[in-house]
This record gives C-alpha cells, structure tokens and sequence, in this order.
C-alpha cells in the first residue's frame, strides 16, 4: 500500500467513527512540509454533546485549580509558574513577590509592606493593594519595573471611563469594581468573595465539579471545541476595554463583564469601547487601533486574522511554554506555521526578505516589528504590542497621528522619506503606501 492508499484509508475510517458516534472529525491543515497549520485539533462537540454539556454547567460548582491537578499534573505544573496563576499574590505568603525596596519609594503618601494585602504584576509594573473590610484598594505607587523607578498611581479623569464616577482618592476606590473580577475566578459582588485568586482553570473552563466527579469531555467546557467567537471570547472577557450592558451595577460601576461565565454569551453582559472613526479617545488612535494596554480583545476582533476563524489560543497557550507571552513556539517560528514566502496567506515573495526589505534575522524583518508594533501603553513608556495585525503606513502618521513602525525606529528619519522608500518597492502596491 503506498502513502496515499493509506492516507485515504485513514480517512474512510475517520467518517465511519464520525458517523458511527455522531462527532464530527476535524482534521488539521498540512502545508507542504506537512507541517501542523493550526494548532487547534479538537473536534467540536456534536449538538446532544453540546446539550449535556450545558446541563452538566448549570449544576456544577467551583472546586479549585488545586482538584485539576490530580489528573493534570503536568498541565497544572506548567500553569503554575505562568503570569495567568501569579496575577495577584499575598507577600505574606510570598515575600518575594515584592519587587522594589519600599524604602526607595519616593511618591506620597508611602506604605509600609505590612500594610500590603496583595502584590499585583511582575512583568511590566507593579502595584500594591491593601485590605479594609472586605475590600481592596490600590496605593498611590507603582513600581515601573522595565525603568526601575516609582511613579504615581492614580487613574485620572480622561484615562478611563470611570474615573469621574469614583472620588479621586484610591481609598474611595475599591478594586471589586475596577479589578478583582478579572484577577479572580467567580467573584461575588455581594459578599466581595472568590472562589479562587488570579485566573485558575475555572475561569477558563468553567465550574468542575462535575468533572472531577465524572471525567468526561462533556462535563467541562473546553474552548479549543468552541466556535471561533466563544474560544476567543474566552480571552476577550478580561483582555479588553469595555463595560458591563447594565451600569451601575448596586450602586457601583464596574470595568469587567460582571455575571459572565464561560458557557454565556459575552455579549449579553459586556460591550466593547465604541470608536468614532477619526477621532482619538483614551482608549483609541483615529484609525481605531488601541493605545493602552488591555486592549488585545478590542484590537484582535477587527483583524482579518479574527474574520477567518484564527483564535487566541492559536498562538498562545495559557497552560503554559517556555516562549515569551506563552506563545506556542519561538515568535517569528509561529507566524511562518501560516505565513511564508509564496504563501497563499501572503507573503507573495519568494524570500522573506524581498517582503521585509530588511536583512534576515535582523530587527526589522520580525514579522512583529511591522504587524504587531509596540505602540499601546501599558506604564510610562513602556509599550506593548498591537493586535490588529495590520501593517500602519507612515501615510497614516500623517493623517491619524499613529505611530508607524518605520519610523519608530529610524527615529532620525521623516514619513515622507519611508513613504518615498516604499514607493520603489517593487512588490508593494502604491495604493496601500498612501
């Protein structure tokens, strides 16, 4: 029997089972090299699946990260030591978890640590909550942890929506409004009770009892078998700038989709920023890309990668890599699982290096460099990367005032002249240079 034969065997077998059991087999794209496209492989569940699924939801109830461990140790392990598990941390369990020496602090009003219920960031700030009552509340200071220096911490009017809601003191801001909802798993806004901190299995895959009792795959959600809208709303419920349908919410206004679990509609409990075209907020630029962190859900759904189907989790993987941002393999090695040259996904070159016009391995022939350029703030000056995905001309500099990445970095160089070196690409189309 030669290659194919079998191949084709396998097929014929695949359908039987399908049809056999009622779940339909979905099975990844090759390319060339035969190479895995999309790493998502599960197939999704069939309609009655579905069904029991959703009753096994609605009676199950929250039992902890900790009870996920005994059947996935390895998964468990490697979540562990992810920013997603160590979002907030208590330094009297975790004394390390203070970055800064306190004593350095030179923004009013100063904090001692034993006044600091939860440290919350490690990669690129930090900050420190304190505890009155039932309630959390961030103090003045930051630790900018790229720079190595303090700053203030206070979100002034004009930098978020709420910000003029709440009185201008920290104290008199609780983080059950602003913050705890996406730092914890089922927050209650009742009783300002988790069932666990920072982003557990739960969060992602619902309540598990009634996994733990019963392991099959229709007694947990699981995203990667969800439709491409509900997978990445998975992400998008937390990594995004909106507000809750309903506002106030008992008196408080609230930054996260306040009564959404996995297993609802996002829609029904939370509504993206709204952009006028052309204009900028504190949330956008004039074309509509983010310019602050915690926007990736409002940049990702207006790309083509999120019109055809491309989830979050296609290149990151949550549980846990050795990659930066959790990403599935080495950056420039994912794009190209898609993208390469002669790619029908583009790009239409023979060599990446005719697509970047720049010398291979160095800077500016990242993929990231021009399709994901770092220009949303997340503290100071420290930026993180767009997720639009969508290359900004310099032309567009000029119009919107968005930061391109041409000449972001040859910072000594104008747009006309990297809109006057693009023209003279021979691959490049002048309609999109202008």
């Amino acid at each position: 029997m030669n290659r194919h034969h079998g191949v084709y065997l396998v097929l014929l077998v695949a359908a039987i089972l399908s049809l056999s059991f009622g779940t339909p087999i979905v099975w990844r794209g090759f390319c060339a090299a035969e190479q895995p496209a999309f790493p998502r492989p599960l197939a999704p569940l069939a309609l009655r699946q579905n069904a029991e699924q959703g009753a096994a939801g609605n009676s199950a109830h929250y039992v902890g990260s900790v009870a996920c461990r005994n059947c996935h140790a390895q998964i468990y392990d490697h979540w562990k030591k992810t920013p997603m598990a160590n979002v907030v941390r208590d330094p009297h369990q975790h004394p390390e978890a203070i970055i800064p020496d306190l004593d350095t602090n030179n923004v009013r009003p100063k904090f001692a640590r034993d006044q600091i219920a939860f440290v919350y960031g490690r990669i690129w700030k930090q900050r420190y909550f304190t505890k009155i009552g039932d309630d959390y509340f961030p103090e003045p200071a930051q630790w900018d942890i790229t720079n190595k220096k303090w700053r203030p911490y206070v979100v002034a009017n004009g930098t978020d929506w709420w910000a003029t809601l709440y009185p201008p003191d920290n104290m008199k801001r609780p983080t059950g409004a602003t913050c705890d909802g996406c730092h914890s798993v089922d927050y209650n806004i009742q009783t300002r009770q988790v069932a666990e901190w920072n982003v557990g299995c739960e969060r992602c895959h619902g309540p598990g009892s009634d996994h733990v009792s019963h392991p099959t795959r229709v007694s947990i959600l699981n995203p990667a078998r969800m439709d491409y809208v509900h997978a990445s709303d998975t992400c998008i419920q937390c990594h995004s700038q909106g507000r809750p349908l309903n506002n106030p919410i008992e008196g408080k206004y609230y930054d996260w989709p306040v009564g959404f679990h996995m297993g609802l509609n996002l829609r029904d409990h939370w509504q993206l920023e709204e952009h006028t075209l052309g204009q900028q907020s504190f949330t956008h630029f004039p074309d509509g890309t983010a310019h602050k962190n915690r926007m990736q859900g409002n940049d990702f759904v207006q790309s083509v990668m999120y019109r055809r189907g491309v989830t979050c989790f296609d290149c990151h993987d949550v549980h846990g890599t050795e990659n930066y941002a959790q990403l599935r393999k080495p950056v420039d090695q994912l794009c190209l699982t898609c993208h390469g040259p002669g790619s029908k996904n583009g790009p239409r070159t023979a060599t990446l290096e005719e697509h970047t016009h720049h010398k291979n391995g160095s800077a500016g022939s990242a993929c990231v460099a021009c399709h994901m350029p770092k220009i949303e703030v997340t503290v100071g000056n420290v930026n993180v990367r767009a997720h639009t995905f969508a290359f900004i001309t310099p032309a567009m500099t000029d119009k919107y005032k968005i930061p391109n990445p041409c000449t972001s970095c040859h910072a000594e160089k104008t747009t006309a002249w990297a809109s006057d070196v693009m023209r003279h690409w021979p691959e490049r189309s002048p309609w999109r240079v202008d």
